[in-house]
């Protein structure tokens, strides 16, 4: 292992061009240094801001390439599963985009891999590591807003392409695996909690995809609700409802591209106050955090338990609308 961590990316897809393969060069103890795409125009925008790119023809050829250490998989959610386990087996530690697997018990062989060879494999998270979350957890904790009674979670934006993968069902399209792991896993991640029922689960499904899910829950503590879809105008916010208070996520999910991330919190008799994360990119933050993992040995913020967790509830609401 050199003093920093070489990544090398399956697939030219528009979110690496556009965040992950720059977060990936900025991210402090790592750097871009190769791309598996058989064309040369794709290749470009990579090697604008990754100098000395090296592009190899095959993902089979960049897993061989004995100079990368890490691999980013953006490709679609249905082909996750066996990619990550070909990047395990070639050597490589995983930085895989979520959803890593579809169902719950698929993340277990993903585990045991992951333990039988002594690499790092996690699914690309990023929102627990951008430090408006952090501060909601650490306030909810410090009861800033007293017991907490209620989360709401709404996410939405507008798709109807056929063509994109996310509305193909044999790609693992759809609003919940898309999205949901956000209103979900955001929840999950302040509270430290996980869903005891699903109280109700109402989806809306267009060319066996599901387009919009409107989900209720029990947890131990507090009552969820939330909803996602990709058949409404964009839309995302987070509120966490105590007894003598109320904290909103702004902008939970993305940051900088939907607007600025802020928390809000409403203490009783008028007092609002706000708190302000105008310049993190949790995309460099999550890179940063694996390559430390890396190199030093830290402990991962997201390991793949926590991932499974988000997967287990996402069973359970389309279990429920069955």
């Amino acid at each position: 292992m050199s003093r920093h961590v070489r990544w090398g990316i399956l697939g030219a897809a528009k979110f690496a061009r556009e965040h992950m393969g720059p977060a990936l060069h900025a991210a402090r103890g790592g750097e871009l240094a190769a791309l598996a795409t058989s064309s040369a125009e794709k290749a470009a925008p990579f090697a604008a801001f990754a100098p000395g790119l090296r592009v190899h023809d095959s993902y089979d050829a960049l897993l061989a390439d004995p100079e990368i250490d890490a691999v980013y998989i953006p490709l679609p959610n249905a082909l996750h599963v066996d990619w990550t386990f070909k990047a395990l087996d070639a050597g490589k530690h995983v930085l895989c985009e979520k959803p890593l697997a579809l169902r719950a018990e698929d993340f277990d062989a993903v585990i045991a891999k992951r333990d039988t060879t002594g690499l790092l494999a996690a699914e690309a998270y990023m929102i627990v590591h951008h430090p408006q979350w952090q501060r909601a957890k650490a306030l909810l904790k410090e009861g800033a807003i007293g017991p907490l009674q209620e989360v709401t979670a709404q996410f939405s934006f507008f798709n109807d392409d056929t063509h994109n993968i996310r509305n193909q069902s044999e790609m693992g399209g759809g609003a919940l695996p898309d999205i949901g792991v956000y209103i979900f896993g955001g929840a999950r991640f302040v509270t430290g909690e996980e869903p005891e029922v699903i109280l109700s689960s109402d989806i809306d499904w267009a060319h066996e995809v599901d387009t919009r899910a409107h989900v209720t829950a029990r947890f131990p503590t507090f009552h969820y609700s939330g909803y996602v879809s990709t058949r409404m105008a964009p839309y995302q916010r987070v509120t966490f409802h105590g007894e003598t208070g109320v904290m909103t996520l702004q902008t939970p999910f993305n940051a900088q591209v939907f607007g600025e991330a802020v928390i809000e919190l409403e203490l009783g008799g008028g007092v609002r106050r706000q708190e302000r994360f105008p310049a993190a990119n949790h995309y460099v933050l999550q890179n940063e955090a694996f390559n430390r993992s890396v190199l030093e040995g830290a402990a991962y913020p997201c390991p793949l338990e926590f991932s499974r967790g988000t997967q287990a509830m996402i069973d359970m609401v389309y279990a429920k609308a069955r």
